[in-house]
């Protein structure tokens, strides 16, 4: 299944593009679903139906589905209290009951991950269309899935679990149950769950489209949200310049100073981007009608992967040269910290623990330099590490 990820800065017609994204796409064949998590129903306003935790079809190819996130809390957080019961009943905590919980701030993110696995688990769609919250905010939940499984390696490595033979002793001991063996049963399901949207996620078939407004304040967010992209190791298939004016306004009208921003901004992201242009219709589109009408492109299935490449070059410099895109980051903005097998790469305020390859464990940072868009992270062979051969 092909997954096509669509954010921008908010207020941008982001949901618009992608209702009519997914719209286009079913009606050339292809069986969509389109995925959102707004608790405002935007997708439902901007088609013209109703939305709901339950996937509804909109036409012949096209189910929507917003997942309610309310309810996933409610259900996680009561399953989690059953898993823990003999510890709560330790601590003489009282039981919360599910009905009067509200979710807390991220659990629409949450919902919206959850729900973009079981999509791509379930197979039954030939494309995914989700409509990601503005890029902040999304940036986030896409870095969400890799960070918390770094989180819980750290927390909970799993080679620590080779003393499980020794909890029902130890807790003989203490005079006190120990919930070891459940706690880690939690991690590896979280781990896994964690795993399969990253799977998603990092898919060679997964691609991100950014949506924005020609003008200094989206010219602004692109860059700083194709940054925060590229530093994740996501793909991007194309920017689609939303709102466009009409080119033939009256040169005396209010529009000459909007359209000439306009024009210079769509300049600027032609020489660096892959950009189609979709009109202003004149008003807020409402319905399937108004989305074709808009005449938004459809998933670019020639997207190339980001690669990060290691170049051998021993023989004539005694390194090997890792390539990290960044495209527009700023050499002043740009910092490296190497932690024993990890890289801390941070890129203005994005910042991001990448693992080493296997090859550059076993050297030394040598230097590192940023030329057109592109951090190359020198690495000298140590010595003490390295295979005599070499």
């Amino acid at each position: 299944m092909r997954t096509l990820l669509i954010t921008g800065p908010g207020g941008t017609g982001r949901t618009t593009v992608a209702a009519a994204t997914a719209l286009a796409a079913a009606r050339q064949g292809t069986r969509t679903l389109l995925l959102g998590a707004d608790r405002d129903d935007t997708l439902g306003a901007v088609l013209g139906v109703r939305t709901g935790p339950a996937p509804a079809p909109v036409e012949p190819g096209l189910t929507v589905w917003c997942p309610d996130a309310a309810q996933g809390f409610r259900d996680g957080l009561a399953a989690l209290q059953n898993r823990a019961s003999s510890a709560l009943d330790l601590l003489g905590a009282s039981r919360l009951d599910p009905g009067e919980l509200t979710p807390l701030p991220g659990a629409d993110d949450l919902a919206l991950l959850r729900a973009l696995r079981e999509a791509a688990l379930a197979e039954a769609h030939d494309l995914l269309v989700v409509d990601l919250p503005p890029a902040p905010r999304a940036l986030a939940l896409l870095a969400a899935p890799e960070e918390l499984r770094r989180c819980l390696r750290r927390l909970l490595p799993p080679q620590r679990q080779a003393a499980r033979a020794l909890r029902p002793v130890l807790g003989r001991l203490a005079g006190i149950p120990v919930p070891t063996e459940a706690l880690y049963e939690a991690t590896a399901r979280w781990d896994l769950e964690l795993a399969a949207a990253e799977a998603v996620l990092s898919d060679r078939d997964t691609a991100v489209r950014l949506v924005a407004e020609p003008g200094p304040a989206g010219a602004d967010a692109v860059r700083a949200t194709a940054l925060g992209l590229a530093l994740r190791g996501l793909r991007t298939d194309l920017l689609v310049a939303n709102r466009v004016l009409p080119e033939d306004a009256p040169a005396d009208s209010w529009l000459s100073g909007p359209l000439a921003q306009q024009r210079k901004t769509l300049e600027e992201w032609r020489g660096t981007y892959d950009v189609r242009a979709v009109a202003h219709l004149g008003r807020d589109p409402r319905g399937t009608d108004d989305l074709a009408a808009l005449d938004v492109p459809g998933v670019n299935p020639d997207a190339s992967p980001v690669e990060w490449p290691v170049t051998d070059r021993l023989a004539e410099d005694g390194v090997l040269v890792w390539h990290i895109p960044l495209p527009g980051a700023v050499r002043e903005e740009v910092d490296l910290v190497r932690r024993g097998d990890e890289l801390v790469v941070t890129a203005g305020p994005f910042r991001r623990v990448v693992p080493l390859p296997s090859a550059l464990r076993r050297c030394t940072v040598d230097g590192a330099a940023l030329r057109d868009g592109t951090l190359a992270v020198r690495f000298a062979p140590d010595p003490g590490l390295w295979p005599r051969g070499r």
